[in-house]
């Protein structure tokens, strides 16, 4: 057993001592890249763990989403655009956008504000890239100080951050503290009014956008209506 081999079951091990895992496999639909995640069985008894929390935040990291595999399949269709940049990922999921991202060749730090995510999101890449992310566990409402002393950010990367009202105005404050003169967001949602209110917003204190869309096919049936919009956000 080599070291990627060792830090792979020690990160699992870990991970099943909190939920029943299983495997999921995903194809990027442009790019046709292929990878294998891990996801938590079930979704129900996360949100009930769920419940108590003093910041209501709603477990959707367990869940793959058309948001994440569109930001992915950009990553590796932009590699050039990314390969030795330093990148910063604004909520990780299950780690579909951080193994592109890394498989880019980028320099990626993944935050999130749940530690299994954070988990997740490691063994992924590690799995399908055999590099590791660097990982902070931060909540972008309240974010540290010492963590935001690791500004500004050529490049930050968000999909599916924005499922409520009340995260525009914190989002947008810390965008505007975190990202270089001339750097980007890429966020990537599929149409919800939060996000086209901050999209609205960035843009009227001079950002540019320009929006791509994706339409899948994705990993879920259930999804297939689903048009993501990947806005391209340049802080000028």
């Amino acid at each position: 057993m080599n070291a990627t081999q060792r830090v792979l079951t020690a990160l699992e091990a870990r991970l099943r001592a909190r939920f029943r895992l299983i495997d999921v496999d995903v194809r990027l639909p442009w790019s046709g890249a292929r990878y294998r995640l891990s996801q938590p069985a079930s979704f129900d008894r996360l949100l009930t763990a769920a419940a108590g929390d003093p910041e209501q935040q709603v477990p959707y990291w367990a869940t793959l989403w058309p948001s994440g595999v569109a930001l992915a399949d950009l990553a590796l269709q932009r590699q050039r655009q990314l390969r030795g940049q330093r990148v910063l990922e604004l909520g990780c999921g299950l780690g579909l956008t951080a193994t592109a991202v890394m498989e880019a060749g980028a320099d990626l730090l993944v935050t999130d504000y749940a530690p299994e995510a954070l988990l997740l999101c490691r063994q992924a890449v590690l799995r399908n890239t055999e590099r590791a992310p660097r990982t902070w566990r931060i909540n972008w409402r309240q974010p540290p100080e010492r963590w935001l002393r690791l500004a500004p950010w050529p490049l930050v990367l968000a999909a599916d951050v924005l499922y409520e009202a009340r995260d525009v105005m914190p989002l947008l404050r810390l965008i505007e503290q975190i990202v270089a003169p001339d750097g980007l967001l890429w966020l990537a949602e599929p149409g919800r009014t939060p996000a086209e209110q901050f999209v609205e917003r960035l843009c009227s204190r001079g950002w540019r956008a320009t929006t791509v869309l994706h339409a899948g096919p994705w990993p879920d049936p259930q999804d297939a209506r689903i048009v993501v919009r990947i806005h391209l956000l340049q802080r000028s």
